[in-house]
């Protein structure tokens, strides 16, 4: 019987498998023992050839030339690693070899970078699947025990080369077109324009805006049960603005110093259920709220603690439920955790007589190919970096949040009539913390879920008791500008970009994709800076006139979210196997014919700013990254 090759992504990946596999023996680029194999690639190996490669005449970017649609998408070895690939091809067609497991990351992007090595190198052996969400020991043996024949995922490689293959042709016609009828630099692509338009549609949003002055009568009110504050309003308790001073002011003496009533006292005991695990994307977003992280820190920081540490389960994931199969797990990965500054939650957790299991913590229905990110049972190690702790421990505290009861509160809301004037009063009253004991350090509770509530105790009034205006405030106010979009708010739109799409069933197919994925966003906005599209102005994200630009002369469907909806939900179905790849492909064909027939309307109106010449500097031969 010969031997099984195993191709993981990385190096260190593939060293993990090895030691799991006993592949003591070393050769040059692989470990390997009397039954097993085991190498990797060093991320992508292969990738789509460049135009000049097809044609020389491509090599020039002119508008002559375009749109450039190859009969037959070829793919290449990358220079840099053409050395491990050429040792993976050896090992693919080595005659003791016998079949294959493909070990790349469990998604879309890793299943293509198996599958281009494995064409590349002219492989036709059998090879199976290892699928795994953490890099445990015991995770890797559970994989391997259940491996799946790689035809499985012949859907899933489908969507990946088609998206490989019109992220190409978008973002290669489109830069080339705009590139040469602006007269200068410019790069476009699928994902990476719609993103750009939020930033730009926010920034314009801010530049037009005037700010309005008004005014709010403010109370003070003393009864008998003790003293409270109040704030007018007309007919409903958002409307507390009064748009002249005068008015306000005339309004302030009306009441001062009047006798009133309590009009209406309503309490009501409210809960706040436990903030749901974390997918990739709230991950970036809570780290970058908190420490500032940005999103590409945040991937690479969880990237470390998944694969050097094996301390949590694979960070790139878009769902934020478990599945029913790992409940029996969970208690020792709770126990896990029974040190400091966790011990006294872990107690808790741990004299419950059975652990909270509800639909809104496991749902098979709503994971997909990765369940939510979660601790493993891989000890904390003390040699943590300071980032490393920080992701780790917002993790472990979402993780721990889960198995705790609701956060309770009393909300009292008292609406005061005084000259027939009537003033709103709302207080919170802790009940139960619930989950948000996990989060109170140091007297300071780190915000979690919706916005913080803080807590306002009111005295305990009856209705028709008399309250006496002892005080009043007029303050001046200005209504303000929508926020410039930071990392973490801009993650937000990218995920949720159906909200900017009229069509209600594409909303309601980006419900569950939107703008890139999980494990590309970050990649995206780090691309927007690169471009010189985008700035950073502390944690705000500005455009910059170059990216406004560009927005101004690109068509709608460029920059529209729309676009993008429509191919997800044409990837989602070719890897589901309801559509045809050739059906897609012909739609993008067409759609990069109407992107070069609008580029060459050149808008005179509209001029780039020069670029600094820099020495060296040349144009880039393509748009071929993993997310355009």
């Amino acid at each position: 019987m010969g031997k099984v090759l195993v191709i993981a992504e990385k190096p260190s990946v593939g060293r993990d498998i090895a030691r799991v596999l006993k592949c003591s023996q070393k050769g040059e680029g692989f470990l390997y023992n009397d039954s097993y194999l085991v190498s990797w690639a060093i991320g992508h190996l292969v990738a789509l050839q460049e135009p000049d490669e097809y044609d020389p005449r491509y090599k020039k970017w002119q508008m002559g030339t375009l749109p450039i649609v190859p009969s037959e998408m070829k793919l290449k070895v990358l220079p840099k690693t053409r050395k491990q690939f050429n040792l993976l091809k050896k090992l693919m067609n080595d005659k003791s070899v016998d079949s294959l497991i493909c070990a790349t990351d469990s998604g879309r992007e890793g299943e293509l970078i198996f599958r281009y090595i494995y064409q590349m190198a002219g492989c036709q052996k059998p090879f199976q699947r290892l699928w795994i969400s953490s890099m445990t020991d015991e995770a890797i043996q559970d994989g391997l025990s259940k491996l799946k024949p790689g035809e499985q995922y012949n859907g899933l490689y489908e969507s990946a080369k088609c998206r490989s293959e019109a992220d190409w042709l978008v973002g290669m016609n489109a830069s080339r077109a705009f590139t040469v009828m602006y007269n200068t630099l410019l790069s476009v692509g699928r994902v990476q324009t719609p993103t750009l338009s939020i930033l730009v549609s926010r920034h314009k949003e801010i530049e037009e805006f005037t700010p309005q002055s008004y005014w709010e009568v403010q109370c003070s009110f003393g009864s008998s049960s003790g003293s409270y504050k109040g704030i007018w309003y007309q007919e409903t308790v958002s409307q507390t603005r009064i748009l002249e001073r005068e008015l306000a002011l005339t309004l302030s003496r009306k009441v001062k110093g009047r006798s009133g009533r309590v009009k209406t006292i309503a309490r009501e005991l409210k809960k706040q259920p436990f903030p749901q695990l974390y997918d990739l994307t709230e991950l970036q977003r809570d780290a970058n709220s908190r420490y500032g992280f940005t999103a590409q820190k945040t991937l690479k920081t969880a990237q470390q603690l998944y694969e050097k540490r094996k301390m949590i389960t694979y960070p790139r994931t878009d769902s934020r439920y478990l599945t029913s199969d790992m409940i029996p797990s969970l208690p020792a990965l709770v126990q896990n955790l029974d040190h400091p500054p966790y011990s006294e939650f872990v107690k808790y957790i741990l004299t419950l007589d059975k652990l909270p299991t509800g639909k809104r913590l496991v749902d098979n229905t709503k994971v997909s190919d990765h369940h939510a990110i979660i601790p493993t049972k891989t000890r904390m190690s003390t040699s943590l970096t300071e980032d490393e702790a920080k992701i780790f421990d917002l993790i472990v505290r979402r993780f721990l949040a889960v198995f705790y009861p609701p956060y309770q509160y009393e909300e009292t809301q008292i609406h005061t009539e005084v000259e027939q004037e009537t003033f709103y009063t709302r207080g919170i009253s802790v009940r139960n913390p619930g989950w948000k004991a996990l989060y109170q350090e140091n007297g300071q509770e780190k915000q979690q879920g919706k916005k913080q509530e803080q807590e306002q105790p009111l005295p305990l009034l009856e209705e028709g008791q008399s309250a006496v205006v002892e005080d009043t405030r007029v303050a001046a106010k200005k209504t303000q500008p929508p926020k410039p979009y930071t990392e973490a708010s801009l993650l937000s739109a990218m995920e949720n970009a159906g909200r900017f799409v009229e069509d209600e069933q594409l909303k309601e197919q980006m419900k569950n994709g939107g703008l890139g994925t999980p494990a590309t966003r970050a990649a995206m906005i780090e691309r927007l800076l690169q471009v010189g599209y985008v700035t950073r102005r502390g944690k705000a994200l500005i455009p910059t006139e170059k990216g406004i630009r560009l927005i101004q002369v690109v068509p709608e469907e460029l920059k529209s979210p729309e676009t993008t909806g429509r191919w997800e939900r044409a990837l989602t179905s070719i890897a589901k196997g309801t559509m045809e790849p050739s059906r897609f492909m012909g739609s993008i064909v067409r759609y990069v014919n109407y992107i070069v027939k609008e580029a060459a309307h050149c808008r005179a109106d509209v001029v780039f700013p020069k670029e600094p010449y820099r020495k060296g500097k040349k144009v880039p031969k393509g748009q071929t990254g993993r997310s355009l």
